[in-house]
């Protein structure tokens, strides 16, 4: 129906826009320094991060006559963008000049039944497929396992980049999956419409990323989480071809649609996905609160969410998150307002907006909250996206930044909380920053949001896996789930297994054996 043209690549060895990447902001700096020290880590020149050996011209002219020419890439530039993803041991290795991970080739279908003989052609020739949207996992979702393959290739979804078709009176929308979110979003901007998923991954995550890794976006207590979107999708796979959505809901079994998403590309490529929209907002206002203490304001959360009176954003930082102000990247270590900060969005008619505003602040202020005004809310609203880049930042400098979340019930809430906290902080030692947030509410639970900032030790990547794997242990131990929207990757299986238990794991590898059973979708990801 309607093309969007092509965004710009991700940075190689850092996050997002190049043109966005600069030094430590001069508050930021300061506050690092003093509690954690700094010294210069500069990342090696592009050209002499060593890459795998590019796939054999035989396999190469193959994929040629399948998809043309133009699109099979072996250059060093497009293998390095396709190398991994994006979260800081990924980073690390590639700033070390360790991209042993890239692909042999890229190759780039541009239609269902392309996708479809590529597919066929990895089954026959054994080389693994790695799907690729944005790039943006941070849980080792593109590094393929290599062992017993002939070659890795990575499937390049960028041409799949249309808005086919908008029924606007049962306000679905088809989009192609190698959409940005920034271009789906313009595109159904045209038609009057929006999706309102707005992860930190937004500006470069796609369509069929937020699908397969169940994507939950900032604007989820609005608009829901990606996964409540999906209405439909279509599916390439190694045994055929899967058409999955007939009407907004069925008994007509498991919902296989489920089975999708979250699957991370180890069951088929998914090539359409028809998704629930809205009408585009009238009004957006974003105001910020001031609770006293992290219980307290989760309180206020859990209050709203069970009383039916959700902002289209809530979210509410921790103490410690509050004190340096990471809310606001671009404030980093300036003056804080103290206690804790919680930000609340309302997107709708300024009817509904009104309304709902109206009581969600007189709920907030008798529950102790203390309205701080729509300028810092607007200032966290402009900046939601920038967070990564100041981890690259602070990484310039020899400090380790690293993210993790997850989720569970209320009534456990504050329990995992401190188990985390405490599993980090005896991880890296009692000098490490850590910070929490609450951004996905429930009426039933929350999700929890660490960040973490330690000095880096000699072997940063070891320091972080240890760290993670104590903070996973802790997860599992206190009965939270290893992911609340990161997905599983290679990194949370071992920690997937204890959480769906043999049964579970016995179901999700007798799925990949009937679907694939040569194994060469993203082999090594998601199943234990």
């Amino acid at each position: 129906m309607t093309t969007a043209g092509p965004t710009s690549e991700m940075h190689w060895s850092r996050w997002g826009d190049p043109a966005e990447a600069g030094p430590l902001p001069e508050s930021a700096f300061a506050l690092v320094d003093a509690f954690l020290g700094t010294s210069e880590t500069p990342a090696v020149a592009p050209e002499d991060v060593r890459l795998s050996d590019p796939l054999a011209d035989e396999l190469v002219a193959e994929l040629a006559e399948i998809v043309g020419s133009e699109h099979v890439l072996l250059d060093h530039e497009t293998r390095l963008h396709r190398t991994r993803g994006k979260s800081t041991p990924d980073l690390l290795k590639l700033r070390h000049g360790d991209g042993l991970d890239s692909p042999d080739a890229v190759v780039r279908p541009g239609t269902h039944d392309e996708v479809a003989a590529v597919i066929a052609w990895g089954v026959r020739r054994n080389v693994a497929l790695v799907p690729f949207g944005g790039g943006t996992s941070v849980v080792g979702g593109l590094a393929a396992r290599r062992e017993g393959y002939a070659g890795v290739v990575s499937l390049d979804l960028i041409r799949f980049d249309r808005l086919l078709e908008v029924d606007h009176e049962s306000m679905t929308a088809l989009l192609e999956p190698g959409l940005r979110g920034p271009q789906a979003e313009a595109l159904l901007a045209a038609e009057g419409l929006t999706l309102g998923h707005f992860p930190q991954s937004f500006e470069y995550a796609t369509i069929g990323g937020f699908a397969v890794t169940r994507s939950s976006g900032q604007s989820s207590a609005g608009y829901g989480r990606f996964d409540a979107l999906v209405v439909g999708l279509r599916v390439a796979t190694p045994q055929g071809t899967l058409e999955l959505g007939t009407a907004p809901a069925n008994a007509a079994g498991p919902d296989l649609r489920e089975l999708v998403m979250g699957s991370e590309g180890a069951f088929g490529v998914v090539t359409a996905v028809r998704v629930r929209v809205r009408r585009l907002p009238d009004v957006k206002v974003y105001e910020a609160w001031r609770f006293g203490s992290f219980a307290e304001g989760a309180t206020a959360m859990r209050t709203l969410a069970q009383a039916g009176l959700l902002p289209t954003v809530i979210r509410l930082s921790d103490e410690a998150e509050t004190a340096i102000n990471l809310a606001r990247p671009d404030a980093v270590g300036g003056e804080s307002s103290g206690g804790c900060l919680m930000i609340a969005g309302y997107e709708g008619t300024a009817e509904t907006v009104a309304a709902r505003r109206t009581a969600c602040t007189g709920l907030l202020a008798d529950l102790g909250g203390t309205n701080l005004g729509e300028e810092a809310g607007q200032a966290w609203a402009e900046g939601r996206f920038h967070g990564p880049y100041l981890r690259d930042s602070l990484l310039d400098v020899g400090v380790l930044v690293e993210t993790l979340e997850t989720a569970m019930f209320w009534s456990r809430l504050e329990e995992v909380y401190a188990a985390v906290k405490q599993a980090l902080t005896g991880a890296l030692g009692e000098s490490a920053i850590v910070l929490c947030h609450i951004s996905h509410v429930y009426e039933t639970g929350a999700s929890l949001y660490f960040t973490v900032a330690a000095r880096q030790a000699d072997d940063p990547v070891a320091q972080w896996l240890t760290a993670k794997a104590a903070a996973c242990d802790a997860i599992v131990a206190h009965g939270a789930s290893i992911t609340h929207h990161h997905a599983v990757g290679q990194d949370h299986k071992p920690w997937l297994a204890q959480e769906i238990g043999p049964v579970g794991v016995m179901i999700l590898r007798a799925v990949k054996d009937r679907l694939d059973p040569t194994g060469i979708l993203n082999p090594g990801v998601l199943i234990p």
